[in-house]
């Protein structure tokens, strides 16, 4: 009889056919050390890994899993779809359900083409932008990540009017010189920007608030100096709602801010947990999309049956009434009581949330940019990482990384969690 695979035997084991043992890469505890958890099976706020181990999960898929994992109703749905087939290749009056749905729950995508990644979704956004503008620029900003398309793994060039340059091997050059990258927050740096060359600007890709510099707000102001700008130099103004879409509110970061984007991408929540995304905006510029338009964009597996209906399962639960008030208690709950007990033990800690989304810096100031959360305790952030981790709290492995809490995490659920993040803190300051 073969004995239990361990987390450690699976990851030699996955090193040798898998480029660094996983298959996307902040999962390989790079940043933090050690050996990374492989999961077996996750039930509502917990997952469990090969070893038998029950997690706390405060990653929930990086977003999808705001109902907890293995809803009832999700997975009812996902079984009721999957048997009428997996897949078809043609169109189905779900795809139609879902797009409405999401257009009632976000004005600004008063039309939508469904994909299935995020990646997907904001390489086809940026392309019709360009479609749309008969422009080549496009605006970005560090610390946000938009998937891996070349065009979006860029860094800030070497002064603020000069194009970006690859982050990544494998990026040309020249494809790369037509990403600006500026400052997350900083209204200076937009306006000489858009002086100097708003008529080279095809759209403005934004996070509204960041989720992949851990969890960054985007300043009122200055986001409203975005809409300005873009609107008088002719640019789109898209936003990134992967993460923050029904995560931060019902309507997302729009009905935060009360600002509606030229084009918006959509994932994660909207899929349920399945691989489905979308992107849509106003119905002027989706119409330049291939069949309509001369943007081609398509995808075999663009609306895929069973990622529709997982979807369509979860945004019925997010749209009971109650349900962001309760999430959103829960996660300033659990915020407010890490700062406490952090405090309790002279440990320098501050957080920030919005609905289920949060994040927490070893600093003593709240980060506004890229740089200020660099500027955190990483070392710290490490131990206590690792603390929480053998104290059965899975949180992401990386500072850079905001977290997310699900329906599922209840009073006692959060509880456990303050209970343990108190002796972890407690285990920092001995050292």
């Amino acid at each position: 009889m073969s004995s239990q695979p361990s987390n450690e035997s699976l990851f030699e084991r996955a090193q040798l056919s898998i480029p660094g043992g996983v298959n996307s890469p902040v999962r390989a505890f790079r940043q933090v050390g050690g050996v990374p958890r492989f999961i077996e099976r996750a039930e509502g706020p917990y997952m469990f890994d090969v070893e038998g181990r029950r997690y706390i999960d405060y990653i929930g898929s990086w977003g999808p899993m705001i109902a907890g994992h293995a809803h009832p109703q999700v997975i009812e749905a996902v079984q009721r779809a999957a048997t009428r087939s997996l897949s078809f290749g043609a169109p189905t009056a779900d795809e139609i359900e879902i797009a409405e749905t999401l257009r009632s729950l976000m004005p600004a995508a008063q039309m939508l083409r469904l994909v299935s990644s995020g990646t997907e979704a904001a390489m086809s956004a940026l392309r019709l932008a360009r479609g749309f503008t008969g422009r080549d620029a496009i605006v970005k900003f560090e610390g946000c990540y938009h998937g891996h398309a070349d065009s979006l793994l860029v860094k800030a060039g070497s002064g603020l009017l000069t194009f970006g340059n690859p982050s990544s091997a494998g990026v040309p050059a020249d494809v790369a010189a037509h990403t600006l990258v500026l400052e997350y927050n900083n209204i200076a740096q937009l306006d000489e920007l858009f002086a100097a060359r708003g008529d080279e600007i095809a759209c403005v890709l934004v996070e509204p608030i960041a989720g992949n510099m851990n969890f960054v707000r985007g300043d009122a102001a200055w986001h409203q100096r975005l809409r300005e700008l873009c609107t008088r130099h002719g640019s789109l103004l898209v936003w990134d709602e992967v993460m923050t879409g029904f995560r931060v509110a019902l309507g997302g970061a729009q009905q935060v801010y009360g600002i509606e984007p030229d084009l918006v991408v959509l994932g994660k929540v909207i899929g349920g947990g399945m691989p489905m995304a979308a992107f849509g905006g106003r119905a002027d510029v989706m119409r330049g999309l291939s069949p309509l338009g001369g943007v081609y964009q398509a995808g075999t597996l663009s609306g895929n049956p069973v990622a529709v209906a997982a979807g369509m399962a979860q945004l019925r639960i997010v749209r009971q009434p109650g349900f962001y008030e309760a999430l959103g208690d829960s996660t300033r709950r659990l915020m407010q009581g890490l700062e406490q007990a952090a405090a309790r033990h002279g440990v320098a800690l501050r957080t920030d949330c919005e609905g289920g989304m949060f994040g927490v810096y070893f600093d003593s100031a709240l980060p506004r940019s890229y740089a200020d959360v660099a500027r955190g305790d990483l070392d710290a952030f490490k131990r206590f990482f690792h603390a929480m981790l053998s104290r059965g709290v899975y949180l992401a492995p990386s500072m850079f990384e905001a977290g997310f809490v699900s329906s599922a995490h209840d009073a006692s659920v959060i509880e456990q969690t303050l209970d343990a993040a108190d002796s972890a803190f407690a285990e920092l300051v001995r050292g």
